[in-house]
């Protein structure tokens, strides 16, 4: 099974697949909308909007896990999200990404190294993780790098042919 397969829901509750997005880059991140990091919300909205087009999905995962900082319903979830931040990218029903109930994705994902060499359990909400159009994970970037810096736009755009000379 490839990360592709792994049975996932939309936040609505149809059933879905990263398959759905074969042949675009995701960025996949866990997000809460109580958190000190909730605005960051602004920023992968900018990269949804700067790089849909070009091939890139934002993805977001609500995760209640961290100080129950995602304690909403799945309306709730939706209407801060749209209201409060714009937000148009998709978002996938709340799951857990650490622990024994871990979703497979995240039983997947954690495997995948960040820059300092380190895997393991995600570290707080808004982790995330860059998947290449193949459907390979290709970047772990942790929660507190803001979706603006270079180093996350980097890793955005390393999966998008020919980007070094857009």
């Amino acid at each position: 099974m490839t990360l592709h397969d792994i049975p996932l829901h939309t936040l609505a509750g149809e059933p879905t697949t990263l398959g759905a997005w074969s042949g675009r880059t995701v960025l996949l991140v866990n997000v809460a909308s109580k958190c000190g990091l909730t605005p960051q919300y602004e920023g992968l909205e900018r990269l949804q909007q700067t790089y849909g087009d070009r091939g890139l999905t934002v993805l977001g995962v609500p995760c209640n896990q961290f100080a129950g900082q995602e304690p909403g319903s799945a309306e709730e979830i939706e209407t801060f999200c749209s209201t409060t931040y714009g937000v148009t990218f998709p978002l996938l029903e709340k799951i857990e990404v650490n622990g024994a109930g871990r979703h497979p994705l995240y039983a997947e994902l954690t495997k995948l190294a960040d820059a300092d060499g380190e895997a393991g359990d995600v570290q707080w909400n808004f982790e995330k993780f860059v998947i290449s159009p193949a459907g390979e994970p290709v970047a772990r970037i942790r929660p507190r790098r803001d979706p603006g810096s270079m180093e996350f736009v980097s890793a955005v755009e390393a999966q998008f042919p020919g980007w070094e000379t857009a």
